[in-house]
């Protein structure tokens, strides 16, 4: 882009690399900071630049957190002895807005994928097992996406929860609310008509 300054650009360029951020949007952001004042343009770099300062994985969870425990953990009057296994902390922030789920959770921090080079030990599996077999933990739900990826993980988690004598659930999959059964895909039926409940 010769026609505008190379720092703009610069400055576009980062932006492009943030997931969800397209060319426009990236251009967008960057002349809206434009307008902003230097101070405001500099709390904002230093906010970004402090985002990891203090930040560490919970030990019983993997959730993040600036203590040794998040709040979730901390918290007694959520049951602990369900877990609900996530693939990364936005699922749990989604679960959490949700306001229906009142256990623990389990974060994996990404989902087997060879493809991609992520097998079980780049996650936190062991520490998923170690914890159901040294706690009193009823129910494990499988909250993870129904993806090849989703389904591996799930599959491979199973054969170790499993032999525990724990319950172990999956959320539910099917047709969104909104969603036209016109438009579904056979799998996202198939789940559908498999997960269907009492009315």
């Amino acid at each position: 882009m010769k026609y505008i300054p190379k720092n703009i650009e610069r400055v576009i360029e980062e932006f492009s690399k943030m997931p969800g951020i397209g060319p426009k949007s990236a251009e967008r952001l960057t002349f809206y900071l434009l307008k902003k004042t230097e101070s405001d343009i500099r709390n904002i770099g230093d906010t970004i630049s402090k985002l990891k300062e203090g930040i560490k994985y919970c030990e019983i969870c993997k959730n993040l957190t600036t203590e040794t425990k998040c709040a979730i953990c901390e918290d007694s009057s959520r049951n602990q002895s369900t877990i609900c296994i996530v693939e990364d902390v936005l699922d749990l922030i989604a679960l959490e807005k949700a306001n229906e789920y009142k256990g623990a959770y389990h974060v994996l921090h990404g989902l087997i994928s060879p493809v991609e080079g992520i097998g079980p030990d780049e996650l936190t599996i062991t520490d998923l097992v170690d914890r159901v077999q040294n706690n009193d933990i009823k129910e494990v739900i499988i909250g993870l996406n129904p993806s090849m990826e989703g389904e591996a993980t799930a599959s491979y988690i199973m054969r170790f929860i499993k032999p525990l004598n724990v319950r172990v659930t999956r959320i539910a999959r099917g047709i969104p609310v909104g969603g036209d059964l016109e438009y579904a895909d056979s799998q996202t039926l198939k789940r559908a008509l498999e997960g269907r409940l009492e009315y």
